[in-house]
């Protein structure tokens, strides 16, 4: 454990947000990234060192974590990353897909040409990272891709529903980043190319194809040990 928080936790937690929530967030953002990954023992002591604070609010973090349902408290063995179940990422990415494929929709129906400019420059990051094979850079460019579309959408209700839900969706796209890429950002340039034709069905349609593909591919490697180094 302590090797991996080295490698990917280096940075400590600024202080001018509250603590309490710094490092809660700092928390979620290794379990995210796979610094942190399921079922890994979380010991207090040694997430307060690498964080650079004490270990109440680390103790405080992990009930929090708790009950968002990142981590696990166990009775005399302690805190543990969650292990997502097949049937928790089948109903949030079930649920990604409603909301997304409505947010296509809308990009379709409001995009301006500006809009779909910006959203050809967020897919060429995509592609690039896939070559570099740059997982880091790949998620985020996913994220950044996706979150684009929701803006472009207009509507605030969907788009906090969405943000919701996009933590744990990078948490379950992150290791499967490099081996659905090719795909997946393939299905990002049909997508942008019907919304730039103001094609709301079409771009819908797209979208809910995409979620559904990222769902099954998601549910069919991860058992088998897919990585994402």
């Amino acid at each position: 454990m302590r090797e991996a928080l080295t490698a990917a936790a280096s940075r400590r937690v600024t202080r001018p947000a509250p603590l309490r929530q710094a490092v809660y967030d700092a928390l979620i953002e290794r379990i995210i990234s796979g610094s942190l990954k399921p079922g890994r023992h979380l010991v207090e002591a040694e997430l307060a060192e690498h964080l650079g604070v004490s270990r109440q609010p680390v103790r405080e973090a992990l009930q929090r974590l708790q009950t968002a349902g990142w981590v696990d408290l166990r009775p005399a063995q302690g805190a543990f990353v969650h292990s997502p179940t097949e049937e928790e990422a089948a109903q949030l990415l079930g649920v990604r897909a409603i909301l997304e494929t409505y947010s296509a929709q809308l990009a379709a129906q409001n995009a301006e040409p500006e809009d779909v400019e910006r959203l050809w420059e967020l897919q060429q990051d995509g592609v690039d990272a896939l070559a570099e094979g740059d997982v880091k850079r790949l998620v985020a460019a996913n994220t950044a891709l996706h979150d684009f579309i929701t803006s472009v959408a207009g509507n605030a209700v969907l788009a906090e529903l969405i943000g919701q839900v996009g933590q744990k969706v990078r948490w379950y796209y992150t290791p499967i980043a490099k081996p659905r890429g090719k795909e997946a950002w393939n299905e990002h340039g049909r997508l942008i190319t019907a919304i730039a034709k103001g094609d709301a069905d079409g771009a819908g349609e797209i979208m809910r194809r995409h979620a559904e593909r990222t769902t099954d591919f998601y549910r069919r490697q991860l058992p088998a040990g897919t990585s994402q180094d």
